[in-house]
């Protein structure tokens, strides 16, 4: 799965830290979801794009092999 979380963070001008603060998780959570070495939950992903005001579909893809 490709997401683009570390897009929307610049977009917006703030760390890993100031998102995993406003979602509730570590900012080691963050740097492995933008590394796609983890893929967040349903609840995660879905707190991540109200997060961004945007659909979970624009922030996470699936890929050909997922």
């Amino acid at each position: 799965m490709k997401n683009t979380v570390r897009v929307e963070r610049a977009i917006k001008d703030i760390t890993q830290q100031q998102l995993a603060d406003a979602i509730g998780v570590s900012r080691n959570t963050i740097n492995s979801i933008e590394s796609g070495k983890y893929v967040p939950s349903t609840v995660l992903a879905l707190k991540i794009a109200r997060y961004f005001e945007k659909s979970t579909d624009s922030i996470f893809q699936l890929e050909e092999n997922d």
